[in-house]
């Protein structure tokens, strides 16, 4: 009895985690760079400080064990802006953050702020090999495959190309980041990855997200209906209990 209660409790808690992550990644199909994150369950004993090694186990629970992210590739849009960079293949674009800390990501719709520097739409500045890089006025700018920003001036010689830095590009395993409140991978460590020459920029392009909203959709029918079947094995747990209660009750 108690085991059913157990199991059927937080595995309902757990199915509320999962569906709650399944609406963030639909809520998230349009976001540039996304990745799908899924919450993994495990059953798990609930230990006791009963020492008989006689002692039964008669309890057990589902618990969140833990968050797992879909590191697919998203399709490529092209757009042809100027600071849009897509990342082809493995690997991310690094972020010099207000700590001095770097994050990772793969959305790379970037911009220019009122002092030229190069940034997200959030304004957190994109990590150059010598630090944050930034755009000369009036110049037009190319992003090479290997990161590398050149600008050419829109006034006076234009026939001249100058290289101003290059986006830090980085390919640490996947094993090793971790998702921050903010949307932004970390290494676990919180130390800044190397630079990966095998890591290749696309300019003009855009990564779409790499949800599947049918698939998500499914599951989110499957997770309802999950439970759905736990509430009715907790409401079958206290029919039985009222039954049981009945039977034994003196009379």
């Amino acid at each position: 009895m108690d085991r059913l209660i157990y199991t059927a409790m937080t595995g309902a808690s757990g199915t509320l985690s999962r569906q709650a992550a399944v609406a963030h990644n639909l809520a998230n199909v349009s976001t540039q760079g996304y990745r799908a994150e899924e919450h993994r369950l495990r059953a798990a004993q609930v230990l006791t400080h009963n020492t008989d090694p006689a002692a039964l186990p008669t309890r057990a629970f589902a618990v969140d064990a833990s968050t797992h992210t879909d590191f697919s590739e998203g399709a490529l849009m092209y757009t042809g802006g100027q600071y849009d960079v897509a990342v082809k293949g493995k690997g991310w674009i690094a972020l010099a953050m207000p700590d001095g800390s770097e994050a990772y990501t793969r959305a790379g719709s970037f911009g220019i702020s009122e002092n030229g520097v190069l940034q997200t739409k959030a304004g957190i500045p994109v990590q150059g090999d010598g630090g944050p890089i930034t755009i000369p006025p009036d110049s037009r700018v190319a992003i090479e495959r290997d990161g590398t920003v050149s600008e050419v001036p829109e006034t006076g010689a234009q026939n001249i190309v100058n290289a101003i830095g290059r986006i830090k590009l980085v390919n640490p395993p996947e094993a090793d980041l971790v998702r921050g409140p903010d949307g932004l991978f970390r290494t676990n460590d919180g130390n800044p990855a190397l630079q990966d020459d095998a890591v290749n920029a696309a300019a003009g392009y855009l990564e779409n997200s790499n949800v599947n909203p049918v698939e998500q959709m499914v599951a989110m029918i499957s997770l309802a209906r999950q439970f759905e079947m736990q509430m009715r094995m907790i409401t079958t747990a206290e029919t039985n209990d009222r039954a049981a209660t009945q039977v034994l009750a003196p009379r």
